[in-house]
């Protein structure tokens, strides 16, 4: 009976034993949720974070360079194209699973991301991967990507089967270079649901940008999509809390998104399909919208150099800026952090009797007795006697064209691919293939800042002629 009761009515000695036994069982359980949080932090990007890079829509504001190719495929420094920039950040912050996620023009895209990044991703374990996800009709959606938020959601079924604590949310025309390791890491020792890249804007070009304001921790609290007049003014800060000084807080007293997000796995999901399932945009929508209901969204700070390339001229001015003195704005020499692309085992330029100053010449040239001063001549570009170039792109070629090409094209009166002799060429773009007779002036004398003449080969936009791909202006053309 005792021995029963013992187990019915514990003694006080019983009590405290299991009283005890429960505050280790607690202890033990709070020591697992900590070394979980920690090992979460210390968990390798490599294999918990997966890369999204938003390929963004037709690119009309960069038309003609559009024309035949989704905006993340546009060549870029000489070299280069836009899409290799969030790719190598990515692999240079130890991030080698990536989606790039496109519905225009997308097959040169898919080509050079297959001969750049298709066999050297992850090392011997071969876990690392950059592939294109066009967008596609299904029977679940019949449309089209809506937006950047729709174009993630259409893929999630894909992008859930990783096991992953974080999406990296990328934007595939932006110029800069960043640590995205850096940028996961704030994430996760700050708890939050959603990270912010954020950056210092002035009052000019805040306008084009969504803004934020934050309180002493760097949280979001309010958020305003391309804000003008009195909404804009509104939106102004102090920003030495990001730790501008305080000439420089006067210069740009507004805190800008990049469009660069880091979203935990789990809030992802419940975002896109059960608080906005009818959401397209992540910067209009889903992020202020995640911070009304009480998410943790945090600013994270950049503040190097950065530029988005959504306009010819903001494009022409990134592309001359890596020819500045003594300091480019963005530099392709640092190898601490390099930028990939796709090797082409391309001979050396070659430079003949020319006059090259403050200009950066890209693989495989032939540039014969011309003068090329404050310009960006791209891969196998071929430029002729007593030509002048300045302040210009020439985007180079796909290929050279024999000997014999170019002697059965004079024979049919045709125009080899590159520039003619005695060109003059001012403030312009070239872009692939094109097929510039001799004695050919792009100069723009009377000052046209905008025009469309895409019979003739050529487009005008902030006053900088843009000549299309494989273009042909015969001899003796004036383009203005």
């Amino acid at each position: 009976m005792n021995v029963l009761a013992s187990k019915i009515f514990p003694s006080r000695s019983n009590v405290a034993s299991e009283q005890q036994q429960s505050k280790r069982e607690k202890a033990t359980i709070d020591d697992a949720k900590n070394s979980s949080k920690n090992k979460n932090l210390d968990r390798s990007v490599d294999e918990s974070v997966l890369g999204i890079i938003l390929g963004g829509g037709a690119g009309t504001r960069l038309y003609p360079l559009t024309k035949k190719r989704a905006k993340p495929a546009v060549p870029l420094g000489a070299n280069y194209r836009l899409i290799d920039i969030p790719v190598s950040n990515c692999l240079n912050s130890n991030i080698s699973k990536i989606y790039v996620l496109t519905q225009f023009n997308s097959a040169s895209l898919n080509r050079h991301l297959s001969r750049a990044y298709g066999n050297n991703i992850g090392g011997y374990k071969n876990e690392g991967f950059v592939e294109v996800l066009a967008a596609q009709q299904s029977p679940d959606n019949p449309n089209w990507f809506q937006g950047t938020a729709d174009a993630v959601r259409q893929y999630l079924w894909l992008f859930e089967e990783h096991n992953v604590m974080e999406f990296l949310i990328l934007a595939g025309d932006h110029l800069y270079r960043m640590d995205y390791e850096k940028f996961i890491q704030a994430h996760r020792e700050t708890d939050s649901d959603i990270t912010v890249a954020a950056l210092p804007m002035d009052e000019k070009r805040a306008t084009a940008f969504g803004l934020m304001k934050i309180d002493e921790e760097g949280r979001i609290v309010e958020f305003a999509e391309k804000p003008k007049g009195e909404q804009l003014k509104a939106m102004m800060v102090d920003t030495t809390i990001l730790g501008l000084d305080d000439v420089r807080a006067k210069e740009m007293p507004y805190i800008a998104s990049m469009g660069i997000y880091v979203i935990s796995k789990n809030v992802m999901l419940q975002l896109l399909r059960e608080q906005f399932p009818g959401a397209n945009d992540f910067g209009s929508e889903v992020i202020p919208g995640a911070t009304n209901i009480g998410m943790r969204v945090q600013a994270y700070l950049y503040d190097g150099y950065w530029e988005d390339i959504g306009t010819i001229e903001a494009f022409y001015n990134a592309n001359l800026g890596i020819t500045k003195k003594p300091v480019p704005d963005f530099s392709f020499y640092d190898r601490s952090a390099p930028i990939y692309t796709q090797p082409r085992h391309l001979p050396p330029s070659k430079v003949l009797d020319a006059d090259v100053t403050d200009s950066v010449i890209g693989e495989g040239c032939v540039i014969k007795n011309c003068k090329i001063h404050h310009s960006v001549v791209g891969l196998r570009s071929c430029i002729s006697e007593g030509a002048i170039i300045e302040d210009s792109l020439l985007m180079g070629a796909d290929y050279y064209e024999t000997e014999a090409d170019k002697k059965l094209l004079g024979e049919k009166g045709g125009i080899p691919i590159g520039i003619g002799k005695n060109c003059h060429i001012r403030r312009a773009i070239i872009d692939k293939n094109a097929r510039i007779g001799d004695n050919v002036k792009i100069i723009n004398v009377d000052n046209v800042q905008e025009a469309a003449r895409e019979t003739d080969g050529y487009f005008i936009k902030s006053g900088i002629v843009t000549v299309i791909k494989d273009a042909l202006l015969p001899s003796g053309t004036v383009a203005a």
